[in-house]
Order: structure tokens, then sequence, then C-alpha cells
């Protein structure tokens, strides 16, 4: 919309406030370039807005509604507090809300309007509690529910929809339970939400109760149901639901329900499922691919191993924001991809404005790289070259890096020189440095400040155990494990999964629970025969928590050890994967944990063996194993 050159003197008020209004019914960027030429024209053409605070509050709406938190901000700090109505407080706090940066002024905007006796609606009521679920504030939620009940909104259904939903999201699904046993009356929204719930705290089987009781269903709630199957390895199941909902119920995606649905596929890396949502939306919307669908299918390919697709829908998505850069970028830092990324980083520059996001992909992918050099220019230049404020996760990937590379000192220089305190990931970063590179007096230190800050971490404990039991102080590795033991910590199982005919299967290390056990753990005897021959040789010191104490030990001793690794969950999944599909087709593996690396050592030698490409990907980054080589280059 643009402003009309007849309009340069003002000939009525009224005129510029119903333009005005006009540019806030509109949610497309023209509408706030409408409103910036109406300003304008009125600054310019006499008339002050201060005495005319019908035109203060319409330019405020304008602004707040196109998410300008400044100039809303300051013009609804020119209208006159007498002159303030429900509206305009309500605008500016919507404004501030849909901006995590800004949450914390919402929230006291909020207590301002409340303590101030400006009447608390539905519409202000569902904007606090959308944003304590994006923020997971759950305290906060809980104070403006029980704030509601002394308000008298017992009886509406949009507040106490929000109020679920707020418990949902912060995982308090008993709460959300018995608040929608409480309401008197319920719509799909409710049931959508607490479907969500039971999804998400009790499975699969469960919310199918919940979705076949449910009066009337919507596309969100066939889409919740569709994603937790698919997001729980059920490919069968949710393409039956799939069918029903478009052929029985006539239903369409939307583009919620795609973006869903393929995240779903990225957290259980089914590619099948996947492909399907990519064919369905190339009918629906064509070659101009909506660019969040477009992102999520570049996540999607990515987290199922299949980064040339991935890249494939980057290049042909018709137009790129810094969202879809920052998941291709952090797709190709998970396979290494340090110096394609460092190619990629002047062409992103020309499109969009990289975030502090961007610069995480970055250094990550430098660190997995071995680019030590880069990353420490990158980040040295973020200010200067960037305007980006370097925060904690920014400081983690510089001491990975260094940690990676054996710069242990400079590693340890850096975090004393945070401005903020060093998490959880920082001092995990570094112990795990410690670790590789036998740094065991500096492990002992990082770990006592890692068990005070959070003493339930098994990780950290397990890194140093072993490296005590490596040394050969199993004096001091017992006590690790009884300091374990009397806190009532385990270590964290180690699980494989992979999917074959449209099923996911899952493995423990020592599995024989699959209907396939004969089967599988003669093809791991063949394997591990073959595997010894081309040179194998088993790496004993990954068993050091749960073997033998890492010193001398008997034949008995180490063959116990050895057949311990030889049925490791990742390959345990890639024999069910040989004996399953046909030979020469890659196998896709995800494991929850770090490969360790025994496995890491010996699915280079089986990829070259039995000709397969071997793609896992655990829980820090991807490994592509193909003619006895990984991506990583042993460097990870």
């Amino acid at each position: 919309m643009k402003c009309p050159t007849h309009l340069r003197l003002p000939p009525y008020s009224r005129h510029f406030r119903s333009l005005l209004r006009s540019c806030t019914r509109r949610s497309s960027a023209p509408s706030l370039a409408a409103g910036k030429q109406l300003h304008a024209v009125i600054l310019t053409s006499g008339i002050v807005p201060s005495p005319n605070t019908f035109l203060l509050n319409a330019l405020l709406h304008v602004y707040a509604q196109c998410g300008v938190v400044s100039y809303a901000q300051y013009l609804f700090d020119q209208i006159p507090q007498s002159h303030k109505d429900t509206a305009d407080w309500t605008a500016l706090l919507n404004c501030l809300a849909q901006q995590r940066v800004h949450a914390a002024h919402a929230f006291r905007l909020f207590n301002v309007m409340r303590k101030g006796g400006v009447l608390i609606d539905d519409v202000v009521s569902v904007c606090v509690l959308s944003l304590c679920a994006r923020m997971g504030e759950l305290v906060m939620g809980r104070q403006i529910h029980g704030y509601l009940m002394k308000l008298g909104f017992g009886q509406s259904i949009k507040a106490f929809n929000a109020v679920m939903n707020i418990y949902v999201k912060c995982g308090a699904v008993s709460d959300a339970r018995q608040v929608f046993g409480e309401m008197s009356k319920r719509n799909v929204v409710s049931w959508s939400i607490m479907l969500d719930g039971v999804m998400k705290s009790d499975g699969v089987e469960e919310g199918r109760l919940v979705f076949d009781t449910m009066p009337e269903r919507n596309e969100v709630a066939w889409t919740i149901m569709i994603a937790g199957y698919v997001g729980c390895g059920f490919s069968k199941e949710g393409f039956l639901l799939l069918n029903e909902m478009i052929s029985g119920f006539g239903l369409s995606l939307n583009y919620v329900s795609l973006c869903s649905i393929l995240s779903a596929c990225a957290q259980s890396g089914d590619v099948v499922m996947g492909k399907w949502v990519h064919a369905h939306a190339l009918k629906a919307v064509g070659r101009e691919m909506d660019i969040m669908v477009g992102t999520a299918l570049i996540n999607m390919y990515a987290k199922s191993g299949r980064i040339r697709m991935a890249y494939g829908v980057f290049e042909y998505l018709p137009r790129r924001n810094v969202v879809a850069w920052n998941t291709m970028l952090g797709a190709l830092a998970m396979f290494g991809g340090g110096n394609t990324i460092l190619d990629m980083l002047p062409e992103m520059l020309k499109e969009v404005k990289p975030d502090d996001l961007t610069f995480i992909a970055v250094l990550s992918a430098c660190s997995h790289s071995g680019l030590v050099h880069e990353g420490r220019r990158i980040f040295h230049s973020l200010e200067s070259d960037y305007c980006i404020t370097p925060k904690v996760e920014h400081y983690a990937c510089m001491v990975d890096l260094l940690g990676r590379a054996g710069h242990l000192q400079e590693a340890e220089i850096l975090i004393k020189s945070m401005p903020m305190p060093p998490n959880e990931v920082v001092l995990g970063s570094l112990l795990g440095a410690c670790h590789f590179h036998g740094k065991l007096q500096l492990g002992e230190q990082v770990l006592q400040e890692l068990v005070h800050m959070y003493p339930h971490n098994t990780e950290c404990h397990i890194l140093l155990s072993n490296m005590h039991a490596l040394a050969g102080n199993m004096d001091n590795v017992s006590s690790i494990r009884q300091v374990l033991k009397s806190k009532g910590i385990r270590k964290i199982p180690g699980m494989s999964y992979i999917y074959v005919g449209g099923q996911v299967h899952q493995f423990s290390a020592g599995d024989k629970s699959h209907p396939k056990t004969q089967d599988l753990y003669e093809m791991l005897d063949d394997m591990i025969r073959r595997l010894r021959l081309a040179g194998y040789v088993p790496n004993t010191t990954c068993q050091v928590f749960s073997g033998c104490d890492g010193r001398d030990y008997n034949a008995e001793e180490k063959e116990e050890k050895e057949q311990a690794l030889f049925s490791h969950s990742e390959k345990l999944a890639v024999c069910f994967g040989l004996i399953s599909t046909r030979p020469g087709s890659s196998l896709y593996i995800f494991k929850n944990l770090r490969i360790c690396q025994d496995c890491h050592s010996a699915l280079k030698i089986v990829s070259d063996i039995y000709g397969r490409e071997i793609v896992v990907r655990d829980r820090n980054r991807f490994h592509c194993f193909k003619n006895g080589s990984c991506s990583c280059s042993d460097y990870w």
C-alpha cells in the first residue's frame, strides 16, 4: 500500500486514522512501509500527533502489529496515561511477547498492567501464557493460572486452553489433566492440547486412546497423532493414519502439519515418510516451496544422513532466509564440512545478515574439521566484523575447538576470560579434551567444578573414571563408581537404531531380544572373523569403565572384554542391516551416545569388506564410513 501523493497536506485527521488502521489489517511487509509513509506525512504536513491521541494510538498499533518494538514503545510512552486503553497495553504486550529477546520486558509490562488496574481479558491472558509456554516459565504460568481463577475466568475456554498448553510444554502433564478435567466446556483445541500432552508423557498407545475418544478432530489433532507415530518409529501406523486423514476425511496438510511431520521424521530418521511429505509438498505448492517447509526438509534429510539431498533442497529454494541458511550450515557442521561452510559464508553475507546461531554452526564445523586458525579468526572478529557479541555457546565451540586440537592451556585461558560463568557444555568440552589427551590432573579440577554445578551428570564421572583406569589408578576408579552408586546415578545405556522395511529396529549392547537374534549373531561372528583377517585388533581400552582394571589381566578377562566390545549396539545394528538389506545398499544407523573408538575403527573396515556405505549419526555428529575410511578423517 503506497501513500497517495495528494496527502501532502492533512485534510482530516480521521482519514489518517482510517488509513493507519488499514495497515494493521495486513501482515505483510508493505503494511509497515505504508505505515511509515503515513507517519512521515503526518509529521511533515503540520499535524502534531501529541494532542491527537487517537493518531498516536493508531500509529502504535501499526508498529506493534509489525513487530517494531522501539517505535511501538516510544509511541506508547507518548500517549498520556489517561488516554491508554486496554487495546494499547495489549498491542505493546503482544509486540514484546513475539520476540524472545523482549520476554523479560513483556513480563514486567504485564505486572504493571495487573497492579495498575488495567483490564485483563482473554487476549492478554493468552498472550502472556503463550509467552510462558515458549520460555518454559512454569512458575509464572502457575501464578497467572491462579490470578485468572481469582478474576473469575473459570469459564474461558481460550484462557484455560493457554493454561493447559503451558503445562504440557513444561512437562507438567498431570496439571494439564487436572485443568482439562475441571473445564465445563471444551473445544477441539482443548482436546488437541491434551492429546499432545498424553503423547509426550505416556506414549503413542495412550495417545491413540485419547485420539479415538475425541468428539471432533482438526488438522492439528491428526498431525500430532501422525507425528507421534513417526517420531517413535511406527512408520506403518503413521502412513495408515495419514492416508485416513487425507482420503477418508478429506483433510489437507498445511505448512504447519508438513513441518511437524518432517520434524518427527528428522527425530526418528524416517526418510521414507520424509520423502513422501516432500513429494506431497511439491504437488501442493509446486515449485514455489514454502520457506518453512523447505527448511524443515533440509533438516529432515540432513538428520537422516542424506546431506546431498539436504543441499539439493537448499539450492532450489526460491528464497532463503537466515533460518534456512543456519539449518544448512548446521547440517554441514554435523558432517564435518568445515571448509565447505567457510566457502559458503561469503555467499550467505550477500543474501542475509548472519546471527549468533550462524556462527555457532561455523565454529562447530571448524571444531569438527580441525580448522583451528580459521576458528580463532572468526571468533575474534565476531564483534568487529559482524556486530555479534559472543555468547556462552560460542565460547563452548571455541573451547571444544582448542581442546580437540590439544591447545588445552589456551582453552583454560579462554574460559577464565569469559564474561559469563562457564556452563556444563563449556566445562564438559574441556573435560573431554583432558580425556583425549590424557591430562588427568586438569581433568580432576574440571570434574570438581562440573560436579558442583551439575551433580547428576554421569558422563563427566565416567570420563574421569576411564582416565584413571587407563593410568592404572584403580583405587580412584572404585571411589568414583562408589560415588555414582551412592547417589543412585546410573550410566545412560547406549542404544542404536536402524530403519528396515519401514520399521525401526532398536539394539542395546549384548541385546538378544530381537526376533532375528540367531541370524544376527551368526552374522556378527562372520563379521568379526573377517575383521580379524583384515587386521582389526579390538581396542579394549574402550571397556575400562565396565570391564577390568586396564592393567595386566589374564586371557579369560581379555576375551570377556573383547566379547563385550563385539556386541556393542552399533555393531549389532550394522549386522542386522547386512542381513536385512540388499547387497551394496547404504546403512543408516542412529545412536544416542558418542560412537566409541573401537566401533569407529571396526566400521571403517566393515564398509570396505562388505562394500557398503555406513552412515552413523551419534549424539554429536555424523560419520560416513565408505571404502575403509570415515568422513571425519578420524578427527571427532
